[in-house]
C-alpha cells in the first residue's frame, strides 16, 4: 500500500521549507492550469533545480512569528538569519508581511512586502500635459521635444549580444559533443560540470542585457514624472499584433512596450498625475497637427511628415502632438 505524501520518506525533503511555501506553490499551479484552461498561455511545465525562475515563498504566520530585518541581514523562516550584499534598502522599522527568494544567473535575490503610511505625493496640476509616442527607433519621442534613444542600438547592448553569441555556439558545440562521443563516467561528469557553468556564462549575459533594458525604462519614466506635467498621454500599442511580424518581432520584443506602460501608471498614480491612453486606431502619424488633415498614404519609410499645408515636422514628434491633444482617451 502506498504511504501518503506526508509520510512518505521521498517527498521528506518538502517539510525542509516553511508550510506557506508549499502552499504557495500549490496556489501558483492553480493559477497557471486555469490560465491554461482559458487559453492564456500554454500547459504548465514543472520547475527545475536549475532554472533561473524558481521562488521560494515565505510569509508572517501569525503575530508571535515576526520577520526581523537589520541594515545588513534578514531573518528567513527555516534558513535564519541571511547576510546582504546590498545593504539599507530595505527598511528596518516597517513590518515585513511576506517576501520571496529567487534565483537568477548564480545569484539569489530577496523581495519582500512591508506595511509603510501611504506617502502619496500630489503635484501641482500646473504643468502642461505630454504626450508620448512610443516606436522602435526611438523608445519615446515626447510632445515637449524630448527624445529617449533605443538602447538596444548603444555599445554596450551590441558588445553584450555579440558575446552572446559567441557563447551560445560554445554551449550548443558542447552539448552536441556530448551527444556524439561515448566517454567514461568520469569524463562524462566532467563534462557535464564544464556544460553547467557555460549554461551559467549564458544566463549572466542574458541578465546583464536585462539589466541594462530595464534601468533605460526607469530612467526614461523618472524623467518624464520629474517635469510634473498635468497629465501624460500615451498610445494602447497592439504590442501582440507587432509581434506576428517576423522583421519587427526581436526590435518590439526589446523596447519592452508592456513594462514600460506598467511603469508608468505606477509611477503616475504614486505621484498623482493623470494618464491617458489614446485609442490605438487614432490616427497620431497620419494626422497633420497644423490644419487637421490625414494623409492616409503616409508610409513607415516616411520620417518626415509633410503637409499640403506647409506643416513640416518630424513623424514621431508630429503623432506625440496629436497624442497630447486627444480628446478621445481613458484614464489608466
Amino acid at each position: 500500500m502506498a504511504e501518503y505524501l506526508p509520510n512518505n520518506p521521498d517527498k521528506a525533503w518538502i517539510k525542509e521549507v516553511s508550510a506557506k511555501a508549499v502552499k504557495q506553490s500549490i496556489m501558483n499551479a492553480e493559477r497557471a492550469f486555469k490560465r491554461f484552461f482559458n487559453g492564456l498561455s500554454g500547459f504548465p511545465n514543472f520547475k527545475k533545480k536549475n532554472n533561473s525562475n524558481v521562488k521560494m515563498y515565505f510569509v508572517k504566520n501569525d503575530a508571535k512569528v515576526v520577520i526581523h530585518c537589520e541594515r545588513h541581514r534578514i531573518k528567513i523562516p527555516t534558513l535564519g538569519w541571511v547576510r546582504l550584499k546590498e545593504k539599507g534598502y530595505i527598511p528596518t522599522e516597517a513590518i515585513i508581511r511576506s517576501g520571496t527568494v529567487s534565483y537568477q544567473a548564480g545569484r539569489y535575490y530577496v523581495s519582500v512586502l512591508v506595511d509603510i503610511p501611504d506617502t502619496k505625493t500630489t503635484l501641482p496640476q500646473g504643468g502642461l500635459g505630454i504626450g508620448v509616442d512610443l516606436g522602435i527607433k526611438d523608445l519615446a519621442v515626447c510632445s515637449h521635444g524630448k527624445t529617449f534613444g533605443n538602447i538596444n542600438k548603444t555599445k554596450s547592448i551590441k558588445k553584450a549580444e555579440k558575446k552572446l553569441r559567441r557563447e551560445q555556439r560554445k554551449l550548443s558545440r558542447k552539448y552536441e559533443s556530448l551527444k556524439k562521443r561515448e566517454k567514461q563516467q568520469k569524463e562524462g561528469r566532467a563534462t557535464r560540470q564544464n556544460i553547467q557553468k557555460q549554461v551559467l556564462s549564458v544566463q549572466r549575459l542574458h541578465q546583464r542585457l536585462y539589466n541594462i533594458r530595464t534601468n533605460h525604462i526607469n530612467q526614461t519614466v523618472s524623467n518624464l514624472v520629474k517635469t510634473k506635467p498635468s497629465y501624460i498621454a500615451i498610445e494602447d500599442l497592439n504590442v501582440s499584433g507587432m509581434m506576428k511580424n517576423r522583421h519587427l518581432s526581436k526590435a518590439v520584443a526589446q523596447q519592452k512596450f508592456y513594462e514600460f506602460r506598467t511603469k508608468l501608471e505606477n509611477k503616475c498614480k504614486t505621484m498623482g498625475i493623470e494618464l491617458r491612453v489614446v485609442d490605438r486606431f487614432y490616427p497620431s502619424s497620419k494626422l497633420c497637427y497644423g490644419c487637421g488633415h490625414v494623409k492616409s498614404d503616409l508610409k513607415l519609410s516616411d520620417r518626415i511628415y509633410h503637409c499640403e499645408c506647409g506643416y513640416t515636422a518630424d513623424r514621431d514628434y508630429n503623432a506625440s502632438l496629436n497624442i497630447k491633444d486627444s480628446a478621445k482617451y481613458k484614464t489608466a
